[in-house]
């Protein structure tokens, strides 16, 4: 059986054994693309505050799911002009 693509350097037995490798193993398959599986969308809602994406996944997921941006792309400047 071969390694699913987007855990190319773990063991996923090894992974799911905590809720924190849970966690890595759908970033992973979010950020880098499922490969053969189906990612479950409880799981996405679960965890969600707790996943550490890239942004372009991030909103679109935001948009799929709640219909809106939940989550803002932080600013590139550290001053505002007001």
């Amino acid at each position: 059986m071969s390694r699913p693509s987007y855990l190319w350097d773990y063991e996923k037995k090894e992974l799911e054994k905590t809720e924190q490798g849970r966690i890595f193993i759908l970033e992973r398959m979010i950020n880098y693309g499922p490969g053969d599986e189906k990612i479950k969308l409880a799981d996405v809602k679960k965890y969600w505050d707790k996943l550490d994406l890239y942004y372009p996944q991030k909103h679109l997921l935001e948009l799929l799911i709640w219909k809106k941006y939940r989550s803002s792309r932080p600013s590139r400047t550290s001053f505002s002009i007001k």
